[in-house]
């Protein structure tokens, strides 16, 4: 909570009137937020900016005069604010917004391009806390180089929604490792520099990173482009694979599962866990369940405490646990928490991950 701190102040940037004026209505409504100011494109935004610096940015892709992009590449180069992006649900945009989150977006809100101000009125709990969540992130100078529904919103369910506890010491060592990782605000550079960072014989990973539907298996092609290991985006029952990264699909339950010697993927629909989906938490809690002791977990950067009990749960049953330290977490929430819980065996900088992980692999 912020109470004891100033106001989150947000500039809104947005070529559509309707669009500023509902998210300057459903952030204001918000007591921990402020409404610094609206822009209509990024040469009024610029010209505000130099008057008053805000907490946090709300940037369209798509305006005259200058595109988002372009606006947030010469931002971060010359005046690093959070920013996060706003743009309309379509599937062939989920690659210039991943260009955005590279470039230094910390997050993105969705609109439907029709029906946007009853969409971003129902969104209201996420949108709030995506901003918040946003003034929290660090953000440097740079260079060039999730969903929710009305229904669900308010509630905060834990992994039991989606499976049950596990058994401790369900499972005996084996010589295949599981590698589960979770991430959100700031995760997708983060987990570029991991698997970057891995050889192409790695233990098989799956991860849950907090994105919206239709942007992971952008996000997984990406990857693919760039990384020895071969990443995609999870289908219900694939195998987890030594050399293959399965990312978890937006909107959609993430868990591992066994048969006999096989670990593979169930991926399903089922309701927001710590108001995610995918969660982290369901993520880890399944490793927990079907793998055992031959997990590693890992948190990441990003908001809130997703993936913190289930990071806890996989230590009880003997899985290695590790933790993204304050230094190298765009926000160190999740982290935070999952240490506070006591269920992290090592707090490592973003760095040493892929390290860890090579290291866990040869035990």
């Amino acid at each position: 909570m912020l109470q004891s701190r100033k106001r989150v102040r947000v500039l809104i940037v947005d070529d559509s009137a309707t669009v500023r004026q509902t998210l300057a209505e459903v952030l204001a409504a918000d007591p921990e937020i402020e409404v610094l100011g609206i822009a209509s494109d990024p040469f009024v935004a610029a010209a505000r900016i130099r008057d008053e610096v805000p907490d946090v940015i709300t940037l369209d892709v798509e305006m005259p005069r200058m595109d988002g992009i372009t606006f947030l590449r010469k931002l971060m180069a010359q005046h690093p604010i959070p920013v996060v992006m706003c743009s309309s649900l379509v599937e062939a945009g989920s690659e210039t917004l991943l260009q955005a989150l590279e470039a230094g977006a910390v997050d993105i809100i969705l609109k439907p391009r029709i029906g946007v101000s009853d969409h971003l009125t129902e969104d209201r709990l996420h949108i709030c806390e995506v901003v918040k969540g946003a003034a929290q992130a660090r953000v440097g100078r740079r260079r060039d180089r999730a969903g929710t529904t009305a229904q669900d919103a308010g509630r905060k369910l834990t992994a039991d929604a989606m499976l049950p506890p596990a058994t401790t010491g369900a499972m005996a060592r084996t010589t295949e490792t599981v590698i589960c990782i979770g991430a959100s605000t700031g995760g997708t550079e983060s987990l570029r520099e991991v698997l970057e960072a891995l050889p192409s014989d790695s233990p098989g990973i799956v991860i849950v990173q907090h994105m919206p539907e239709k942007f992971t298996a952008s996000f997984a092609r990406r990857l693919d482009s760039l990384c020895e290991m071969s990443v995609k985006e999870a289908e219900d029952g694939d195998t987890v694979l030594r050399g293959r990264v399965l990312i978890a699909p937006g909107n959609l339950h993430t868990m591992i599962e066994r048969s006999g010697a096989r670990y593979y993927v169930s991926v399903k629909d089922g309701p927001l866990v710590t108001r995610h989906r995918p969660s982290v938490d369901v993520l880890f809690r399944s490793a927990a369940r079907a793998v055992g002791a031959n997990a590693v977990g890992i948190i990441m950067t990003g908001m809130g405490d997703d993936g913190a009990r289930g990071l806890a749960e996989m230590k009880n049953t003997g899985a290695l646990t590790l933790a993204q330290d304050e230094a190298s977490s765009i926000v160190f929430g999740m982290p935070k928490e999952a240490i506070a819980r006591g269920g992290v065996d090592k707090i490592v900088p973003l760095h040493h991950i892929a390290q860890e992980i090579r290291r866990a692999a040869a035990r």
